[in-house]
């Protein structure tokens, strides 16, 4: 059975729905936008429910002249979903994308709709846990990461939320070497021009600039830090607009 991660009252309620169906040959649509958890969710509820794709049109058509369950992924990739018969049978059809009403109110008795990532704080953090958990894995790091709602991805619900975790704890646990090896293939890729000293000095200092701010909160003890006159250092943080 697939683990199911979400612990939002919104995610609960959904599958408190489609269980309460579970006895009732009715069919009932799921519609969401991308990556937001529905097919783990159906999945998790109904492990034994065949599936098929409806980019699959023949395989599903098959599909429900011999299954009296069926859970339809993609159902928004149908082109012709009006000639799907859905008597008798108990199907759970999932989209990314909202469908045409007509087809929605004839073909399903019942319609839930999942909640981006970002209307699901408590997912957030689950997600956020479970996908740290992984990348520690995956990286070998035993230390704890902090992360912060500013290094979280949303934009592209889960997919952005594991990229933006995974990078996060990448970059948090590289050293020396492996830093200066991104750098010289970045550099590789990036010096040409005329003045690719000056226009790629940034690369080093703003983040050495930004970073000891933030440490030290004070400009007068990171000059002394940085061995820099206070002028000098006044004048890189407003050339790089670090307040």
């Amino acid at each position: 059975m697939e683990k199911l991660v979400s612990v939002s009252e919104q995610v609960r309620q959904i599958g408190k729905g489609l269980q309460l169906t579970q006895s009732l040959y009715v069919s009932s649509l799921l519609v969401g936008p991308p990556a937001t958890g529905k097919r783990t969710l159906v999945r998790s509820l109904f492990p034994d429910i065949p599936r098929v794709s409806g980019r699959d049109p023949e395989g599903l058509h098959n599909a429900l002249n011999l299954e009296n369950e069926l859970i339809i992924t993609e159902f928004d990739a149908l082109r012709d979903p009006e000639t799907l018969d859905f008597q008798n049978k108990r199907v759970i059809a999932i989209a990314d994308r909202e469908i045409n009403p007509r087809v929605a109110d004839e073909k399903f008795a019942f319609i839930y709709r999942m909640p981006p990532l970002k209307e699901r704080p408590e997912d957030i953090r689950a997600f956020s846990d479970y996908f740290l958990k992984q990348a520690r894995e995956i990286f070998s790091i035993e230390g704890e990461v902090e992360l912060s709602a500013s290094d979280l991805d949303l934009s592209r619900n889960l997919h952005s939320l594991r990229a933006s975790v995974y990078r996060e704890v990448l970059l948090r646990n590289l050293d020396a070497e492996e830093i200066e090896r991104a750098l010289y293939h970045l550099f590789m890729q990036k010096l040409e021009g005329n003045n690719a000293y000056r226009e790629n000095l940034g690369i080093l200092e703003r983040p050495m600039l930004r970073a000891g701010l933030e440490r030290y909160r004070s400009q007068l003890k990171l000059s002394e830090v940085l061995g820099i006159n206070r002028n000098t250092l006044r004048k890189k943080l407003h050339e790089y607009r670090i307040d």
